[in-house]
């Protein structure tokens, strides 16, 4: 692909899209446009990047966002709601801007869009995330635009405002470090620069209607990251187990104070629910080997480039 085409990315702020920038310029692309309607977000990003367009817009609503399609080799769709307390939030950054965003695909005839949705597609879990991601894949496989799917794992990595990067810095505060119950939760983390990898492959190659389960290689207990990350920081927090139903039961009053609380009963419930997702060799695939876990984390916590800049969730 010529490093001069035009790639416009939305929800480029977020976690993927500030490490996809940062992937796509150390491979020489020079001409995106990154379009967010998260204002605090989107000036880390303008400010790392003084080079990228930015554009602050809210996708769920027709405005002046939709002209910057126009002569766009590709678009990344990365926006989505991941966490929130309402319902309507999921419905309407998940599926209600989707569909506007694949309404000005369309009219501005982008031939070639990478989706990134989710694992949770394929979980046993029945939440407002599983059910709107479900739903905005649907809306893509049905847009009839060229295109090909990513569904990910949880994913760590610089910028991390929640998930990894909150447990991080969350651990680096406290002296005492909860864990759920026994702290047997297998989970599969996947690397963001591996993944971002992953997707720069399929911008350049555009495989026609593929969709791609992408998981961490690393299958490791939740108390296992918590034990690496406390490791690799060098902290001396002790780590103490809580039994699930009172952990439950704090989530859920800290939520009534919270209005965007970190961590929800929700989550919680997925952490629990035993899936293990099978993904494909991205090795094979696309060509990225997967760096190994503590050495991600070393780097995503540890490295002076992008560890100490953090989005606001």
């Amino acid at each position: 692909m010529d490093p001069s085409a035009k790639i416009v990315l939305t929800g480029a702020a977020g976690l993927v899209g500030q490490n996809l920038i940062v992937e796509l310029k150390e491979r020489g692309y020079t001409r995106l446009v990154a379009i967010d309607k998260h204002a605090h977000n989107l000036g880390i990003l303008r400010r790392l990047h003084p080079d990228v367009e930015t554009v602050h817009a809210d996708l769920a609503e027709p405005g002046p966002w939709q002209r910057t399609f126009d002569g766009a080799a590709c678009l990344v769709q990365l926006h989505a709601q991941i966490t929130g307390k309402h319902p309507e939030l999921f419905v309407r950054n998940n599926v209600e801007a989707t569909r506007l965003v694949l309404d000005a695909a369309r009219a501005s005839g982008i031939p070639y869009l990478v989706h990134i949705s989710s694992s949770v597609v394929n979980s046993v879990a029945h939440d407002d995330y599983t059910e709107t991601k479900k739903a905005q894949e649907r809306l893509v496989v049905d847009s009839g635009l060229r295109h090909c799917i990513l569904r990910p794992t949880l994913m760590f990595g610089w910028f991390d405002p929640k998930h990894l990067g909150w447990l991080s810095r969350f651990m680096a505060k406290t002296p005492v470090f909860p864990i759920p119950g026994d702290g047997r939760y297998m989970r599969q983390p996947l690397y963001e620069r591996d993944f971002c990898r992953c997707l720069v492959a399929c911008v350049e190659r555009r495989p026609d209607g593929a969709v791609y389960d992408v998981c961490g290689d690393t299958r490791i207990d939740y108390i296992d990251i918590i034990r690496t990350i406390k490791r690799v920081k060098r902290l001396r927090t002790l780590i103490v187990r809580i039994p699930y139903g009172m952990f439950r039961v704090l989530l859920k009053t800290y939520a009534l104070f919270s209005g965007k609380p970190p961590f929800t009963a929700a989550q919680l419930d997925a952490l629990s629910a035993g899936d293990e997702f099978h993904g494909v060799d991205t090795a094979a695939v696309f060509g990225v080997r997967q760096t190994p876990f503590e050495d991600a984390v070393r780097e995503s916590y540890c490295d002076p480039r992008y560890s100490s800049v953090v989005l606001q969730r």
